[in-house]
């Protein structure tokens, strides 16, 4: 039976090590063979807010096809377990949507007004793949100024949260995060590339002209999103 969403015959996978703390970030141009096929099944989905009073995902959501995220995680699990020193891993659990970021910056609570984390579990991965283009930003990572993290973890966390109580956030969507944040690194927005680095990473999305989000999933800032937790062994 043929995919109905292959991967490209001749992809590109690169890596390097971002900030102080070296974390590995995985980058993957051109993945699939036909791109225009997974907005098409985009289009044909049905997108629902993902935030609420205390924040969430600044946008739309939808469910994303099975057989695509298959797909992704079987190119990427040997991957992980080489680039992150895991060694062998096999997946867990892949949560995978569409999603399109919506709200104006005024609409933004403070939760989403600043960089954040996924999770604390250093065994869980952010896979995201942009399907739109440069003009929509992409995704930067961050060091937290007064306790140097780049990285939470449950040790972090608690002086992490105590330390941000007495702090602000941006005004609107998060740009260099100062005077709170460091920008360490960041990846540009381009059509048919997937990123990868832990959900433990301070990032945010970065969006460079509001004026131009979208509901359409032919012109928004459409991306597809798994969050992939790998075992060991």
């Amino acid at each position: 039976m043929a995919q109905r969403f292959p991967l490209a015959a001749r992809l590109s996978l690169t890596g390097r090590r971002i900030g102080q703390e070296g974390e590995p970030l995985l980058i993957v141009d051109r993945l699939l063979e036909r791109p225009g096929d997974l907005v098409a099944a985009a289009v044909d989905s049905t997108f629902l807010p993902a935030h609420g009073p205390a924040g969430g995902y600044p946008g739309l959501r939808a469910e994303a096809p099975l057989d695509y995220v298959e797909a992704v995680v079987r190119l990427l699990c040997p991957v992980l377990g080489e680039a992150f020193g895991l060694g062998k891993v096999s997946p867990v659990r892949a949560e995978c949507n569409f999603s399109l970021v919506t709200l104006p910056p005024a609409a933004l609570v403070p939760a989403q007004r600043v960089p954040h984390v996924d999770t604390v579990w250093p065994l869980q991965f952010a896979v995201l793949h942009y399907l739109c283009g440069p003009e929509h930003g992409g995704t930067a990572f961050f060091r937290h100024r007064a306790t140097g993290f780049e990285t939470l973890s449950e040790a972090r966390l608690p002086a992490y949260e105590q330390v941000r109580a007495g702090e602000g956030v941006a005004d609107g969507y998060v740009a260099d995060g100062t005077p709170w944040f460091d920008r360490t690194d960041g990846v540009t927005a381009a059509f048919n590339r997937l990123v990868v680095y832990r959900s433990c990473l301070l990032h945010s999305g970065t969006i460079p002209n509001p004026a131009i989000l979208s509901a359409d999933p032919r012109n928004g800032r459409l991306t597809a999103n798994i969050f992939l937790t790998v075992r060991q062994g």
